[in-house]
């Protein structure tokens, strides 16, 4: 299984902002540099999630994001679906009356993760990099 870069910068840039103070801004600029890519590519990605609601920007001079107080803690999945969408990660190349049979194994196979990837959330992950800071 393998999903885009864009979703790794996403979620590199999501475990920041849930581990920053909840009214810090950062700057696109910022998060560009903490992970080395281009602040024109990152700024689509940022869209993508204050799209999904994920997020909030705030224009001008001491502008930025920060995570949205409405999802203040968003699980993985969330995360992925914003950036990648909802479209299964496998589609038979059979066509099949009663259905494909490798289809359903898949599908459970995705539930089982989705459902993983669901229950796990950002401030898990957020709290585990401040203990190991802390150390």
């Amino acid at each position: 299984m393998k999903y885009s870069k864009a979703t790794n910068y996403a979620l590199h840039t999501m475990l920041f902002l849930v581990a920053t103070e909840p009214e810090q801004l950062v700057s696109v600029h910022q998060l560009a540099e903490m992970q080395k890519v281009s602040p024109t590519y990152l700024s689509k990605i940022l869209t993508k999630l204050v799209k999904a609601g994920m997020i909030e920007s705030t224009s001008g001079a001491n502008g930025g994001y920060r995570l949205s107080r409405k999802n203040p803690d968003p699980s993985f999945l969330e995360i992925i679906h914003a950036i990648e969408g909802q479209a299964s990660l496998f589609e038979c190349s059979q066509d099949h009356n009663e259905g494909c049979l490798i289809q359903q194994v898949m599908v459970r196979a995705e539930e089982e993760m989705e459902s993983y990837l669901y229950n796990k959330k950002m401030s898990e992950l957020a709290a585990q990099m401040k203990a190991a800071h802390s150390v």
